[in-house]
Order: C-alpha cells, then sequence, then structure tokens
C-alpha cells in the first residue's frame, strides 16, 4: 500500500464495522461468569475465570499489519508472537514478522502461500480467515495502542501464572529453600517480568541525550573542584574520579589486610556527612544529608560501627574492644557517638545475601529514606539467585556482578562492590594487583565501569624480616638491615589507590595517608614538596 493510499484508511472514529464483535479498545472480556452446575450448586463453588485476553483487539492489530506492513514498524520494538492469546494468532504474527524482516511483503496472499507450504494453512482458519483478518483494516496510528493492550494483557496471564507458581511453592515444602528465600527468588521473577513489561524503550534522541550530558556538566560546575558525582571526601581521588557517578559500579579489590573495608568505611562515612542540593518539606531549595546502604557481609553491623566510631573519636578500636580507655577517652566516645547517630548510613549484616534481595532493601531505603550510594562488603559472600542453577562459582560471580551492574542502573545510584584478588600477586616481584588478579573474575572487569585495587608496600616490607645468611660478615648483615628499615621507614602510614579501569576518564594512582590504630585513611601531602622552614 502506497503513502498516499494511507490517507483513504478511516479515522479512529471512523473505525471498521465489526458488528457484534466489540470496539478493538473495549476492556476486554475476562470471563468472569461461572457454568451452572444445577439448583443449589453454584453457590458452593469458585468462580470460574478465564485468563484475560481480547481477540478482536488481536484481531484489529492483524489486520492493521496486513493491510499495511509499516504498522508493523510500530510495535515490533515490544510486541512478540508469544505475547498473543491466540496461538493462531501467534502464528499468523510470527510469519508477518518473518516475512517483514526480510524485506518482503506480508498480505494474505502472501501468507496463504506461507502457510501452504509449512502445511498449517487449514489449522489456522484457511484463506477466508486471512482475508477476513485483511478486511479489519484500521489505521496505522492506532497500531501502537493496540499493541500495548496485547502486551499488557499477556503480561496479566503471566503475572496470574506467577502468582499460581507462588502459591503452589509456599504449599510445598521444600527444605533447601526456606520461605525468605521463595519469597527472593519471587521477587526475581517479578522483576523480570517487569523489565519485560517495558515497553517504552528503544532509541532516544541524541537531543535528549545531550540534555542530559549538560545537566551532568552543570551539577559538576555549581559543585565546584571538578566533581560531577558523590564524592569520596578524598581530594585526591575526586581530583581522578570527578567523584562517584550515578548507575556506575566500582570495583574495590585488594589482598587481604590492605584496608580495603577500612577505605570504603571512610569513603561512606565522609559521604554522609556531605550534603546535597534538594527541595525541603515547603518546596524551597535547600541542602539535604546524603544516604548510604552499607552491606556488611563479612562484619557484624556493631563491628562495622566500632570501626566508625574509632575513627570519627580517634581512638585505637583495640583499646576500644579492651575496655582500655581513659575516663576522657570514654566521654569522648560517647559525645561523638551520639553525633554519629544522626547521620543516614543503613547497615545491613545479612548473611548469604543475594541479589534479588539486596535490590528490594534498596528500593525500600530509597523510597522511605532516599540513596545516593550502595557499597557490598564483599562481592564474594554474595550468594545467587534462590533456586538457580549455575555450573561454576565463577558463572555465579558473574551473575551477581551484571546483577549489581544492573541495580545501578535501575536506582541511578554508584554502586561500590569490594572484590577479593587471587594469591598470584604474592607469587611476583611486585606485587601491585593487576586486572587479571580479580578472583573468580568471569564478567567482574568487563561489568565494571570504574576497577579501584588498594595497596599498601608497608605490609609486605614489614614482613621481609632479613636474617643473617651463612656466608654474610656482620657489616653487610647491618647494611642490609638498615636498608630495610629505611624503606619501611619510606612507606610507612602511606597507602595506593591504584585505578586500573576508568570507562570515563583516566587511569592513574593516587598516594593516601594511613593510620593503622584508627583504620583510617587520609589525604597524603608529600613532606618534601613544602618549602623549607627558615629562621
Amino acid at each position: 500500500m502506497s503513502d498516499n493510499e494511507l490517507d483513504n484508511i478511516p479515522l479512529p472514529d471512523e473505525g471498521p464495522d465489526y458488528g457484534d464483535m466489540p470496539p478493538p479498545d473495549a476492556a476486554p472480556d475476562f470471563g468472569h461468569g461461572a457454568p451452572d452446575f444445577g439448583p443449589g450448586q453454584d453457590e458452593f463453588l469458585p468462580e470460574l475465570r478465564t485468563p484475560p485476553h481480547n481477540y478482536e483487539v488481536e484481531q484489529a492489530l492483524l489486520g492493521a499489519i496486513l493491510a499495511n506492513n509499516k504498522a508493523y514498524e510500530r510495535v515490533s520494538d515490544f510486541l512478540l508472537p508469544q505475547h498473543f492469546a491466540d496461538p493462531a494468532h501467534n502464528e499468523i504474527y510470527s510469519a508477518c514478522k518473518s516475512l517483514i524482516e526480510r524485506g518482503q511483503l506480508a498480505n494474505a496472499t502472501t501468507l496463504k502461500a506461507f502457510f501452504e507450504s509449512s502445511g498449517t494453512l487449514e489449522e489456522l482458519g484457511g484463506t477466508a480467515y486471512l482475508a477476513q483478518l485483511q478486511d479489519h483494516v484500521v489505521t496505522i496510528i492506532n497500531a501502537s495502542d493496540y499493541g500495548k493492550i496485547i502486551h499488557d494483557l499477556y503480561l496479566r496471564r503471566e503475572l496470574i501464572d506467577v502468582g499460581e507458581n507462588i502459591v503452589n511453592s509456599a504449599h510445598e515444602h521444600e527444605i533447601d529453600l526456606s520461605a525468605s528465600q521463595q519469597i527472593e527468588k519471587a521477587e526475581q521473577v517479578l522483576y523480570r517480568l517487569a523489565e519485560e513489561g517495558q515497553t517504552e524503550g528503544g532509541f532516544v534522541s541524541f537531543g535528549d541525550a545531550l540534555s542530559v550530558s549538560v545537566e551532568h556538566i552543570d551539577a559538576a560546575v555549581r559543585q565546584g573542584g571538578g566533581i560531577s558525582g558523590v564524592p569520596s571526601g578524598f581530594r585526591d581521588v575526586d581530583k581522578l574520579l570527578g567523584g562517584f557517578h550515578s548507575s556506575d559500579l566500582i570495583i574495590l579489590a585488594a589482598r587481604p589486610s590492605m584496608g580495603k573495608t577500612a577505605f570504603v568505611t571512610n569513603i561512606a562515612f565522609q559521604i554522609v556527612q556531605s550534603k546535597k542540593p534538594g527541595y525541603g518539606p515547603d518546596g524551597e531549595p535547600t541542602e539535604i544529608p546524603r544516604s548510604i546502604a552499607f552491606f556488611s557481609l563479612e562484619m557484624s553491623a556493631d563491628q562495622l560501627a566500632s570501626r566508625i566510631l574509632s575513627s570519627a573519636a580517634r581512638v585505637p578500636s583495640h583499646n576500644m574492644r579492651r575496655g582500655e580507655l581513659t575516663d576522657d577517652e570514654y566521654e569522648h566516645i560517647f559525645q561523638v557517638s551520639r553525633a554519629l547517630s544522626q547521620y543516614k548510613l543503613f547497615i545491613d549484616d545479612t548473611p548469604n545475601l543475594t541479589v534479588p534481595g539486596l535490590r528490594t532493601r534498596c528500593r525500600r531505603l530509597k523510597r522511605q529514606h532516599g540513596l545516593d550510594m550502595i557499597v557490598i562488603d564483599y562481592l564474594q559472600l554474595m550468594s545467587g539467585a534462590p533456586g538457580g542453577k549455575s555450573d561454576s562459582r565463577v558463572q555465579e560471580v558473574s551473575e551477581i556482578s551484571r546483577g549489581l551492574k544492573g541495580i545501578a542502573k535501575e536506582l541511578d545510584v554508584p554502586v561500590i562492590a569490594l572484590s577479593q584478588l587471587s594469591r598470584q600477586t604474592e607469587q611476583r616481584d611486585d606485587k601491585r594487583p593487576q586486572l587479571a588478579d580479580l578472583r573468580e573474575s568471569g564478567s567482574i572487569e568487563q561489568d565494571a565501569d570504574v576497577v579501584i585495587f588498594l595497596y599498601r608496600d608497608e605490609y609486605y616490607i614489614a614482613r621481609e624480616k632479613p636474617g643473617q645468611a651463612a656466608n654474610e660478615t656482620a657489616e653487610q648483615f647491618q647494611e642490609r638491615a638498615a636498608n630495610h628499615e629505611a624503606r619501611l621507614a619510606s612507606a610507612a602510614g602511606k597507602a595506593e589507590m591504584i585505578v586500573a579501569k576508568q570507562r570515563h576518564g583516566p587511569i592513574d594512582t593516587v598516594t593516601l595517608s594511613f593510620e593503622g590504630n584508627f583504620t583510617q585513611f587520609g589525604d597524603y601531602d608529600d613532606p618534601e614538596s613544602f618549602p623549607e622552614q627558615i629562621g
């Protein structure tokens, strides 16, 4: 059909005559009536209902496609053959899809030949039914609306099926699947169904994309300091990364005892102390506090709180654990704890947390208190989806990393996930981590927008305790011991934050200060960079 012929197609208010059939946009018949089982019997029987469907809408959309194949372009992004309730309509739409995507014409004549070759023409109603469909012409403008009705009814049928499966699963007592895990499994299925229910996806115009980009630039200019994301609180870190950006997955990896939990705890604590532009209850512009969800799968909530308290009060954590405190220190800790309790740092120490469970908690937190960042300590302690069957732990970790990236995009917040490194770093002379050292990496490196390694040379030098060799003189040993002491003094109190991957910027290494007594990182100022004092 030519473009000129499109003008002859009736407008929506001049639609085709369906006779006794309801119009396509009429409310679908869900079949709420129950059969008559005789006097006095039906009141004791449950109401029988057929799954939601609307065959007339399906016929109207197929008629639009057969009359003008351009109608297919309006629904092809979200409508699939299995979305049709009538199996015959499923087959006809699938045939139209195949013909149109091959550049061929799809109408009653070509479909007749198509189904004759497969021997299914009569099962679909024969030539008469194809002609009848083509006669059900609607405007191409309405094609998208018809497609959305069909897709919505499909989702309702799927939702009914999910509900029945949830009920049946709850009735069954599975030893390996607790009730809470069944809930998480149901949430995962519902989330997938919600993802499939998005019909508004597709291309974004370059102009719209540019508008969002300019908004980010404007935020960076207004915030100052070259920071467009959530500031880490560390001067040189923010200079390199520009803050932590929304929808980014940041992997922070290190060998044990490098201080990765302490580092991410310091970042979280500094972020919740900062504020961001927002609006008050009266609608007036104001500054509102930032909120962080911290999932501590390795440490309990009170242990993590003790670390933060030790760092904020500058009292050694081991003294706090043993209760070796002076009266002044005890009073100071009490005052600091009261001040810290106002910050919006929410800790979840649920073990074996799954991605669906984490997503549910974060959605609820964002709705109730707002959410600016998610921290997971650490990725390898998470579990796969309940009921999932991964062939290997590597594949399971890969699914977890993809799930975390999906959460970052869905909730539009940065996600920092701590990760372990393999022991192969210990076998090298230079023990600084590399991307290949990510443990059970799978797709971690590909999914991550930023990969950060934490390294402290002091840790390794301190363990190189020099001993006198049999063929070594006392002078040679003393010289070697003095060299070791000099190396240790040079590395003391310093840490390296190595940005090995950054999707939006350069890679580099940032030097930080580290105080082990308080498990605290800070900005590093090189003494050699200061001018000498005179007099």
